[in-house]
């Protein structure tokens, strides 16, 4: 055997750099106290040890490489298949974050649940929680499948064992940061052992051509704790959003190498377990009062699905010299950049009105198409003139006061319509752009050269 050197490292939990000393500061991301010491055992090189030519991989020609396009296991989840690409392809490893109490682990074990019943055994391993508290959420879910199988184990070298003998067809860790490798000198939870066990993890699923889900903690700032090569080495990130106390949950996609990274599931937490909501549009609309000022309809896409959702905005005079702007839903220097148009070029002072903006149900809207329905809302409130009911709100906010087009009208329009809107305003530029598009029949669509235009048309006399 070759003699080994230890040596030491100092990793940032915040950032994952590699220092050779320890410093309180973080030299890489300017964080204090987060490197952690671990100890590194190399072995010396010798030629003797080193694999021969002969069986080291070669080179190969791309157009020689097998195109084989395994089958995805399919999922009755519709939400969770739509967010994964299509499916869950086999060999792949996925990454579910999310906060503590959001129903990770609930959407997972009704996730093993269904593929159980589908395709086969199932192991759920579970390093945070006994068999018997798996047991009794399952019993509280309503699911008994013989195939699914359930390990308490919190060493990876035994789950990787487990994993070998069995051989299931979906593998689910309950979480990677509560997991430890026994060759490993540090405990469960640092940096070394987070990224030790995740690469044993995805060794093993890509040698068995197993799918592995990992459940991943997240810090304050909502990443997922960690070093971020964790993230680089799975193939999939999906993170779980919403209130503990609120009843919708988001599943995004951060990082998909097998479909879009847009895509959006909405699921409803509540006794039976995490439910699908097929149309999210209708059930954001539930509540809305028709002809309160301040309120305003977006469709925003959401990856390949539009989605109607209630923006709101309240505007109150301040007493204090700096006034207030909120932003929950939206990013709060797009609200700056509106409030900021709205006062030079429609000459509506807003210098003394504390602002706030929500989109209804917990939504996020990241895409400039739902400027104009933020705008709108905003002056309906300043002015105390509701907005129609029937008119669904659609387009971007330029600099100058015009507004620029959006992309997939034909879809925005026909869930606009499929929901009862009779009309819809939008960007008079892409009237001609979508000229070939296919828009329903019972809506009206209108087009607006300006936000001045658009005021005037979306606000009631």
């Amino acid at each position: 055997m070759p003699a080994a050197k230890d040596r030491k490292q100092y990793i940032c939990s915040a950032c994952g750099a590699v220092h050779l000393r320890w410093a309180g500061k973080c030299p890489e991301c300017g964080e204090w106290n987060t490197l952690d010491e671990v100890t590194v055992r190399t072995p010396e090189k010798s030629r003797s040890s080193m694999a021969p030519v002969e069986t080291m991989s070669r080179p190969i020609a791309l157009s020689s490489v097998a195109q084989d396009d395994q089958p995805r296991l399919a999922l009755r989840m519709v939400e969770l298949s739509r967010v994964l690409g299509g499916g869950i392809v086999p060999g792949s490893c996925v990454l579910v974050g999310g906060d503590p109490g959001i129903g990770k682990s609930t959407l997972l074990l009704q996730m093993a649940a269904d593929v159980a019943q589908s395709a086969g055994m199932v192991l759920y391993v579970s390093a945070e929680e006994s068999a018997h508290q798996i047991g009794r959420r399952a019993a509280r879910l309503g699911i008994r499948d013989e195939r699914l199988m359930v390990l308490s184990e919190i060493v990876v070298e035994s789950i990787v064992e487990h994993i070998e003998n069995v051989k299931p067809v979906l593998v689910i860790v309950d979480s990677v940061q509560a997991i430890y490798s026994g060759n490993g000198a540090s405990a469960a939870g640092t940096v070394s052992q987070v990224r030790d066990c995740a690469a044993a993890l995805l060794r093993a699923g890509k040698t068995l051509n197993i799918p592995i889900f990992l459940v991943g903690h997240v810090t304050k700032e909502g990443n997922i704790a960690g070093p971020r090569v964790l993230e680089h080495m799975v193939d999939a990130v999906l993170q779980l959003e919403g209130e503990r106390f609120h009843a919708f949950r988001l599943l995004r996609s951060i990082k998909n190498r097998f479909g879009s990274t847009n895509e959006v599931g909405v699921f409803e937490m509540n006794e039976l377990g995490m439910q699908e909501v097929r149309n999210p549009s209708e059930l954001f609309l539930a509540e809305r009062l028709p002809n309160a000022t301040g309120s305003a309809i977006a469709v925003s896409m959401e990856g390949t699905r539009p989605l109607l959702v209630e923006v709101q905005a309240l505007c109150s005079t301040t007493a204090f010299s700096m006034p207030r702007r909120t932003a929950n839903g939206i990013d709060a220097n797009r609200l700056l950049l509106l409030v900021a148009v709205l006062s030079k070029r429609i000459g509506i002072d807003l210098s003394d009105q504390d602002i706030f903006v929500n989109v209804v149900g917990g939504m996020r809207i990241d895409e400039p198409a739902a400027d104009l329905s933020v705008a709108v809302a905003i002056a309906s409130s300043f002015r105390n003139r509701p907005v129609h009911a029937d008119l669904a709100i659609m387009g971007e906010v330029g600099l100058s006061g015009e507004l620029r087009s959006v992309g997939q009208l034909g879809r925005r329009l026909h869930e606009a319509a499929k929901l009862g809107f009779t009309r819809a305003l939008t960007p008079r530029s892409v009237l001609k752009r979508s000229a070939g598009e296919v828009t329903p029949q019972s809506i009206e669509v209108i087009g607006a050269r300006t936000l001045y235009d658009a005021l005037e048309v979306a606000l009631m006399k």
